[in-house]
This record gives structure tokens, C-alpha cells and sequence, in this order.
């Protein structure tokens, strides 16, 4: 031990963190892996992947600085190789980990990770034809936009989306957990939280983004614009008889097609904005509206005592 490190007196640290751990596992009933190696995924492995993914998804504009056309399709292909090979990995310690609670032995597994990983790499020139879809949205929906590369590689709600229709795919495959910390990275970068379980139909747009919050079970239509600080989320949170939250209950709103929702408004619980509504800044809204609608807090304000 060198002599700076003595000042910290380490070897009692590192016991008493030990202790800690162990009487963490005991009470939680956590036994030590057969391995002695990692539980569960790692947030930085996957923040490697999927930075690999989106340089993969658009190799010209998000992919490696020195890249020429000719080594385009080599780049691509390479690319997708170490990610999905670390992609599986991370997958197999999820599953092997799920496993461990449920009685499933390793070969069930093996065979199902590798199963899941095909099927998103077959998925991924399908998520890129609809993230085409949203990086239009962006550009028509932005009258400061210069170009479609500007909007890839700028806007945040961009960078949130490619985010969410990759965790989207690993969510209903049966990996919430590697889906959930593909969407917390994103969050982490751009301000964002849209919750992997959250349906978002095509050309979807998030303008400027920051403070927007998608809950698990929205449903959102298609060609649907949204803005800063908007909530859609749960009105309540519905205990069952031991006081237990009841996970996987439809509580978030459904959006239809064409609907534009305007910065700060908050939306809550499970109703419907019916198809073409516009819901201006700042609304607070509990109820159902039809398609059409046109809500703001000024009308709000003079519907005779009706849910703001």
C-alpha cells in the first residue's frame, strides 16, 4: 500500500463495504452468482451499443467522422457485428438473471437470448424506414430547420426517439430491463424520459423536448407534435389489497393521429385526445376530449366547472 493511500485507511473502508454488501444480500435474500461474476447488465456496455446502433441506423451522419460511401456497407455490417454480439451478452445476463427467479434452466436461456437478438436484428432496417418517418416529422414541423441532417444531428427529440423505437423492440422481446436503461440513457442526454412500453406511431415529432415525460402504457397516434415539458401520465396508482402498487394497469393517456400538445401541458390518467386536437401550454386536462378539440386554459376556464 503506497503511503498516500495509508491516509485513507483502505483496508478498513473496504471491509466495512463488504459488510455492508453482504448484510445487503442476506436481507434481500441475494445468493452469490455460481460464477462469482457480473448479476445483471451494464449501463455503460449498453450505452456503447447503441451509440454503435445509431452509427449503423445512419452510418453518413452518425457513424465515425472519417467514413467515405465506398466503406459504407463494410462499416455497417462490421458495426452491427460487435454490437450485436455485445448486445447478446448483455441480453443473456438479463434473461440468465430473470431465470435464477422463475426456475428456468440455462439452455431455455441460451436459446431464447440468441432468439431475441435475430429477431431485433432483422427489425432494424424496419425501425430505420420509421425513424425516416420522425426525422421528416422534425423538418416540416420546424420552421428553424435547415435540413433533415441538421435535425439528426441536433435535436435532442430525435436522439430520444432512436432511442425509444430500439428499447421499444427489446421491451416487447421480452428485455425490459436493458430497455429501460437504453431509455435512461437517452433521458440522461437530452431531458426526455419516454418509458420503453410507451406505443408511438410514425412521424413523431418532440420539439425542443426537455422536461417531457411518456409513461409505460401511452399509446400515441401517428403524425403527433409535441413540446417541451409535457406530461402524459398516470392520474392515480391503483394498490391492490396489501397496499402494493398494481404494476402493468392501462393508466396514461391514448393520443390519436394529428394531435398537437403544446409546451407544459400535463395530461393525465387513461382518456383519450381525440384525432386533430390541439391542447395549448400549460393545460391541466383529467378527461376525455373528442377529435377536433381545441383547448386552452382561457376556454378551460369558461366550460361551467368542467375538469381542468
Amino acid at each position: 500500500m503506497s503511503e498516500r493511500s495509508s491516509h485513507w485507511q483502505l483496508q478498513s473502508i473496504v471491509s466495512q463495504l463488504r459488510t455492508a454488501r453482504d448484510q445487503w444480500r442476506a436481507q434481500n435474500g441475494r445468493a452469490s452468482t455460481e460464477q462469482g461474476g457480473r448479476e445483471l447488465p451494464s449501463r455503460a456496455a449498453m450505452a456503447e451499443i447503441l451509440e454503435a446502433l445509431c452509427g449503423a441506423l445512419f452510418p453518413m451522419r452518425l457513424g465515425p467522422v472519417d467514413l467515405r460511401e465506398e466503406s459504407e456497407d463494410f462499416y455497417v455490417g462490421h458495426t452491427l457485428d460487435v454490437a450485436l454480439n455485445a448486445l447478446l451478452a448483455q441480453a443473456r445476463l438479463e434473461l440468465r438473471y430473470a431465470a435464477r427467479h422463475s426456475a428456468k434452466v440455462d439452455t431455455e436461456v441460451e436459446a431464447r437470448t440468441i432468439q431475441i437478438i435475430q429477431d431485433f436484428a432483422l427489425a432494424l432496417p424496419g425501425l430505420r424506414s420509421l425513424l425516416d418517418t420522425d426525422v421528416l416529422a422534425a423538418y416540416h414541423g420546424d420552421p428553424a430547420a435547415r435540413s433533415v441532417d441538421e435535425v439528426l444531428l441536433c435535436y435532442p427529440g430525435i436522439l430520444a426517439v432512436i432511442h425509444h423505437r430500439l428499447a421499444h423492440h427489446l421491451y416487447r422481446a421480452g428485455l425490459p430491463l436493458l430497455a429501460r436503461i437504453s431509455a435512461e440513457i437517452a433521458h440522461s442526454a437530452t431531458g426526455i424520459d419516454i418509458h420503453p412500453g410507451a406505443q408511438i406511431g410514425r412521424s413523431f415529432f418532440i420539439d425542443h423536448g426537455t422536461g417531457v415525460v411518456i409513461g409505460e402504457t401511452a399509446i400515441i397516434g401517428e403524425r403527433v407534435r409535441i413540446y417541451q415539458a409535457v406530461t402524459l401520465g398516470a392520474k392515480r396508482f391503483p394498490a391492490d389489497e396489501d397496499g402494493q402498487l398494481q404494476k402493468g394497469q392501462p393508466r396514461h393517456p391514448i393520443v390519436e393521429d394529428d394531435v398537437v400538445i403544446y409546451a407544459g401541458a400535463t395530461i393525465l390518467g387513461r382518456i383519450t385526445i381525440g384525432k386533430g386536437s390541439t391542447i395549448g401550454g400549460n393545460v391541466w386536462l383529467t378527461r376525455s376530449v373528442p377529435a377536433g378539440s381545441n383547448l386552452t386554459q382561457a376556454n378551460l376556464q369558461h366550460d361551467d366547472g368542467a375538469q381542468k
